[in-house]
């Protein structure tokens, strides 16, 4: 009679379980931090920490501060502009590749007496070159019907006439932005101004 001996594999001790599932989940969290790290694109060393939130928040996130903030002053000179996206995967991306080749802010100027309307000028292309311009003035929200600064290109521009911008001012000198299409909400930005860069 030939007597065959079976192999029996060890049994996995508990502790050894324990050991790899907290290996998984160490590799896990550091995943999710790298993937939290490129969503969070840093923009600029110029860049407010209030506009590096605003690019990695949601569009519902965006809408509410608008809603809550007053139409504000019209900003003067030179602006820093940073394009938001406010949905879709790596937002700081978008906005730092919108700012590097296609906009980089609005100069606001020629304003009436009152300082309450005047004319923009954008600055766009990789060279910041002055170009597209738009009347400014107080007005109406789409948003909300409360009062805002619309960006109006409808009689100034034939490429950007169905464009329509409208800024609040959240912060003295950071204003937040909305884009229309025509009726079509397309996108969020951010203006900061000089009187914004001492406030950081």
């Amino acid at each position: 009679m030939t007597t065959q001996t079976l192999s029996q594999k060890p049994a996995t001790s508990p502790l050894t379980n324990t050991s790899k599932r907290l290996k998984e989940a160490k590799t896990t969290a550091s995943r999710r931090k790298t993937t939290s790290k490129a969503q969070t694109t840093k923009l600029s060393d110029n860049t407010s920490e209030t506009v590096q939130k605003w690019v990695n928040m949601p569009r519902e996130e965006l809408d509410q501060i608008y809603k809550n903030a007053k139409s504000g002053t019209l900003p003067q000179g030179v602006t820093r502009g940073t394009a938001i996206l406010g949905r879709g995967p790596l937002p700081g991306l978008f906005s730092k590749l919108a700012r590097v080749l296609a906009w980089q802010g609005k100069v606001f100027d020629l304003f009436s007496p009152d300082f309450n309307s005047g004319v923009v000028v954008n600055k766009i292309l990789p060279v910041g070159l002055n170009a597209i311009v738009a009347k400014t003035y107080q007005g109406e929200s789409w948003m909300d019907g409360k009062d805002t600064i619309v960006i109006d290109y409808s009689d100034t521009s034939l490429l950007a006439r169905p464009i329509r911008d409208e800024i609040r001012e959240v912060e003295p000198g950071l204003y937040l932005g909305k884009v229309w299409w025509g009726k079509t909400r397309i996108l969020d930005f951010a203006l900061e101004t000089h009187r914004s860069d001492k406030r950081h």
